[in-house]
């Protein structure tokens, strides 16, 4: 089956971090660059960061650009994503996506993280 499946997201206190990870099944994951987008209420869905199939490039948004690292383990088939000064309006529900953003084609459940004293 192909599919993507996120996890790791939960409850940080602002400062705090958190490491996300993506596990996909059914495709050769190594052959595709891959993303992380965030969607918040009242904020719409916001691309965060992505990353080259053979992870030698990455992208990110500024809003997360030198807190969130971006990373890959095509022997796993696993896509990462580390956040760290997390802040509250990083609040949002995580997804991973097939592609780089505005051509992904296959998305995961997405996990929640909130960010709350």
């Amino acid at each position: 089956q192909v599919q993507l499946v996120e996890s790791g997201g939960g409850l940080a206190q602002p400062g705090g971090a958190l490491r996300l990870s993506c596990t996909a099944s059914g495709f050769t994951f190594s052959i595709y660059a891959m993303s992380w987008a965030r969607q918040s209420p009242g904020k719409g869905l916001e691309w965060v960061s992505n990353i080259y199939s053979d992870g030698t490039n990455t992208h990110y948004a500024d809003s997360v650009k030198g807190r969130f690292t971006i990373s890959r383990d095509n022997a796993k088939n696993t896509l990462y994503l580390q956040m760290n000064s997390l802040k509250p309006d990083d609040t949002a529900l995580y997804f991973c996506a097939r592609g780089p953003f505005g051509q992904t084609d296959l998305w995961g459940q997405g996990t929640q993280v909130t960010v709350s004293s």
